[in-house]
C-alpha cells in the first residue's frame, strides 16, 4: 500500500513554498469587477496528468465564475503539482481558494462534498463512466473527458443516468467550438455538397508518439510509494504494475483504452456523425480489418480499416494512416457528396468548387449549435442555465458507439451489424458479450 501523506502536512508545506501572503485580494471576495465565491461554480477534479491539469484544470480556472474546491489523484506526486500550480493558472492569485481545496486520492471524497457543483473527469477511460454515473446519481454536473466509457454498455448507463437526475453533461472534445469543423458540417448539412454520399476520416497508425511506435517489452515492478496503484486500476483486472501500464500509454491496452480508435476517434469521429446528422443514432453495419502487435503489453491494433454503413445509405471509412497524417494537423474529415466534396482538418477548410467553399449559409438555413469559447465555458454557461451542452451525453454516446463497435468488429475479426434502437448487435452472440465487460470487486456499476 502507498504511504499516505497528511493533507496538514501537504497544505501547510505547500503554503510555505509559495510564500503565501496573508492579505485576502479584494478580488477573491468578488470586488473590482470579478465573480464573488458565493456565486462562482464549485468543481472538484478528479485525475490530474498531462489533460487534468495543463487543459483541464488551467482552461478552468482562467473562468472567473469557476471556483476550485477539490482535487483527486491517486498519485500524490501529481496531486502536489496541481495543487501548487493552481496559483500559476489562476488570472490573479486567490489564496483563499488555494488555502480551501481539499485534496484526496479517493474520487468518492470529492463526489460526497455538498459544496461540489460539477466535477471534472480526467482518469484513464477505464474509470470514466463508473465516476460519471456516480456523480450524476449524488447530483452533480459532469465535464468528462473522452471516450464517456470503456464499452457499449456503459455509455449508454451514462447517457441514460444523466438524462434520469438531470445533470449536465459535457464530453470534453474542442472539435465541437473549432469554426472549421462547424463550418464544413454546415455545408453538408444545408446540401451544399447535394447529397451526402460517403464520409472518410483518417487516424494515426501505431501507437501514438514515435517512442512507443512498436509495442514495448516490459517486466513488473514495485509502483512508486505515493501511487495507490490498487485504486488506479480500480474496475480492471488486477494486473502487475509497470510503467507502460499507466499515465499516458494506458489507452493502447484493452483493459484501459481502445487504441486510436477511442483516443482520436472521439473527437474526428464525432464530427463526421455531426455532419453525418446522425447524433442521435449510428450505423447499422460495421466492417473492420487490422494489424495487432505480436509481442509485448499493448494489445491495440497497430494499423486499422473500418467500414460503417448508415441506415441513410451513407457509407464511412475511418482508417489509420502514417506521418502523411501530419501536414493534416492529425486529424482529417471528408465529406462526398453527388454535387462535390468538403475536407475539414486543423488547417482549414477545403472543398471542390469555391461556390462550395464561399456559399453563405442563409439565416433560416441549418445552423449549429457553437460556443466559440471553447467546451469549457458551454459547460460552465449551461450548469447555469440548464440547458444541454454541445458536447452533450447522448451525442458523445452515440459518437462513442461508433468507436467502440469498430473495436467490436476489429477484435472479432468480421462484418457485425447494430440495433441502434436496441443498442445491441444484431444475433450476434459472441459480439454482444463484447458490449460489456465484468467489474473487478468491489466496483460496480
Amino acid at each position: 500500500m502507498a504511504r499516505a501523506i497528511s493533507r496538514r502536512h501537504f497544505l501547510k508545506s505547500a503554503a510555505a513554498a509559495l510564500a503565501l501572503p496573508s492579505i485576502v485580494p479584494a478580488r477573491a471576495l468578488g470586488a473590482q469587477g470579478a465573480v464573488a465565491p458565493s456565486n462562482r461554480i464549485a468543481l472538484g477534479f478528479i485525475g490530474l496528468g498531462t489533460e487534468g491539469k495543463e487543459k483541464n484544470l488551467r482552461r478552468f480556472m482562467a473562468e472567473p465564475d469557476a471556483q476550485v474546491v477539490a482535487l483527486c489523484d491517486v498519485h500524490e506526486t501529481r496531486l502536489r503539482s496541481a495543487h501548487l500550480a493552481m496559483q500559476a493558472f489562476a488570472p490573479e492569485p486567490d489564496i483563499e481558494q488555494f488555502r480551501g481545496c481539499m485534496t484526496t486520492r479517493d474520487w468518492r471524497e470529492v463526489i460526497a462534498r455538498d459544496d461540489v457543483d460539477a466535477v471534472v473527469i480526467s482518469t484513464p477511460d477505464h474509470w470514466h463512466a463508473l465516476i460519471a454515473a456516480a456523480a450524476a446519481q449524488a447530483g452533480k454536473d459532469v465535464f468528462c473527458k473522452k471516450p464517456i466509457s470503456h464499452t457499449i454498455h456503459e455509455g449508454r448507463v451514462v447517457a441514460d443516468t444523466v438524462r434520469q437526475y438531470g445533470s449536465v453533461f459535457q464530453t470534453a472534445t474542442e472539435f465541437r467550438s473549432i469554426a472549421d469543423y462547424i463550418r464544413a458540417c454546415e455545408l453538408v448539412r444545408n446540401g451544399r455538397i447535394g447529397t451526402l454520399r460517403h464520409i472518410e476520416t483518417n487516424l494515426y497508425r501505431g501507437f501514438g508518439t514515435p517512442d512507443v511506435t512498436l509495442s514495448p517489452l516490459w517486466k513488473p515492478m514495485d509502483p512508486p510509494e505515493d501511487f495507490d496503484y490498487d485504486m488506479w486500476l480500480g474496475p480492471a483486472p488486477d494486473a502487475p504494475f509497470t510503467l507502460k501500464r499507466c499515465h499516458g500509454t494506458f489507452r493502447f491496452i484493452y483493459d484501459y483504452g481502445g487504441g486510436n480508435i477511442t483516443d482520436w476517434g472521439p473527437h474526428i469521429n464525432d464530427i463526421a456523425q455531426w455532419g453525418n446528422n446522425t447524433d442521435r443514432t449510428g450505423p447499422v453495419n460495421i466492417e473492420a480489418v487490422a494489424t495487432f502487435p505480436n509481442e509485448g503489453l499493448f494489445n491495440t491494433p497497430t494499423d486499422f480499416e473500418v467500414t460503417y454503413r448508415y441506415a441513410n445509405g451513407v457509407t464511412f471509412a475511418c482508417k489509420t494512416v502514417g506521418p502523411e497524417l501530419d501536414k493534416h494537423g492529425g486529424c482529417l474529415v471528408r465529406f462526398e457528396g453527388n454535387d462535390g466534396w468538403i475536407l475539414a482538418d486543423a488547417n482549414g477548410v477545403q472543398a471542390s468548387s469555391a461556390a462550395i467553399l464561399n456559399s453563405v449559409i442563409a439565416p433560416e438555413e441549418i445552423h449549429l449549435r457553437m460556443c466559440p469559447q471553447g467546451e469549457h465555458r458551454d459547460f460552465l454557461d449551461c450548469v447555469k442555465t440548464r440547458g444541454k451542452p454541445k458536447g452533450n451525453a447522448d451525442a458523445a454516446c452515440n459518437a462513442h458507439i461508433v468507436c467502440h463497435a469498430a473495436n467490436v468488429a476489429l477484435h472479432l475479426g468480421r462484418t457485425v451489424k447494430y440495433d441502434n434502437t436496441k443498442n445491441e448487435f444484431i444475433d450476434d452472440v459472441e459480439a454482444n458479450r463484447l458490449r460489456s465487460e465484468a467489474l473487478r470487486e468491489p466496483w460496480r456499476l
